[in-house]
């Protein structure tokens, strides 16, 4: 593996990493889902950003990141909508995520 490579690689990796670590032990603690599976029914917000690093990289998964919460945020207002009792949203902004241990 070249350095560049290596370079390249590597914030990526991180990444998929911190995304999978949150998947595992955070998300499973949180108490409800991502507002973007509840009402599109395909992947979460982390496991479509997963995906976006996975093709793009770290820089250039920048905007589609961005454009992933805002989806988020829209499914979320929604289910808000039609749905009191919806909790939040798991992946924007500075919303509290209660975990249990």
């Amino acid at each position: 593996m070249t350095t560049l490579s290596l370079v390249t690689s590597a914030p990526r990796k991180g990444v998929d990493l911190a995304i999978r670590g949150y998947q595992r032990y955070l998300s499973p603690r949180k108490g409800f889902s991502c507002a973007y599976l509840v009402a599109r029914g395909q992947d979460s917000c982390s496991g479509v950003i997963r995906n976006i690093i996975a093709e793009r990289g770290v820089m250039r998964g920048v905007v589609p990141t961005m454009i992933q919460f805002a989806a988020c945020y829209q499914a979320a207002m929604m289910l808000g909508r039609e749905r009191p009792r919806v909790n939040g949203v798991c992946c924007c902004g500075g919303i509290p995520i209660p975990i249990r241990f």
